[in-house]
């Protein structure tokens, strides 16, 4: 695959309907949009021959001590990959290039919040060095845990 890593344009946020189904989910689309639009968070997007693949975002202030602490933890959120291209290696790409990309912004730590029932998240997040577990517990969406990675 000849691909891309880019950061999103808020004028293409309607195009990461072909990685999740965003009219589906409409309140956590204007969610992310307005926290995109506030620079609160920044999305990056696999791209191959211009198709939105995968997309992965990082949160300056998620009001959760646990997922960030100013100029020192930044949160990762969103990591998604178009359920046909998944296990092809696109969410690892996307998790290295955004860890990568906090480390070089200056943070020392970045956290993730995972389904305790997403097994390949789980594996994914453990082989990328969030190793430390700082919260279990469960919400409307059910059991989670958050994690932590040292950059």
């Amino acid at each position: 695959m000849a691909y891309e890593i880019c950061k999103l344009d808020i004028s293409d946020f309607e195009k990461c309907s072909n990685i999740w189904k965003i009219h589906e989910h409409k309140d956590k689309a204007e969610k992310f949009l307005q926290e995109l639009k506030s620079g609160n968070r920044i999305t990056y997007v696999y791209k191959d021959d211009g198709e939105f693949l995968g997309e992965i975002s990082l949160v300056f202030d998620a009001c959760d001590a646990d997922y960030t602490v100013k100029n020192q933890r930044i949160y990762l959120s969103r990591l998604v990959v178009k359920k046909q291209c998944r296990r092809m290696g696109i969410g690892k790409k996307l998790v290295d290039f955004i860890t990568e990309l906090a480390k070089n912004m200056g943070y020392k730590e970045i956290s993730v919040g995972v389904d305790l029932d997403n097994y390949h998240a789980l594996k994914l997040y453990a082989e990328h060095g969030f190793d430390k577990i700082i919260f279990i517990g469960e919400d409307a969406d059910g059991k989670y845990m958050k994690l932590l990675r040292t950059l």
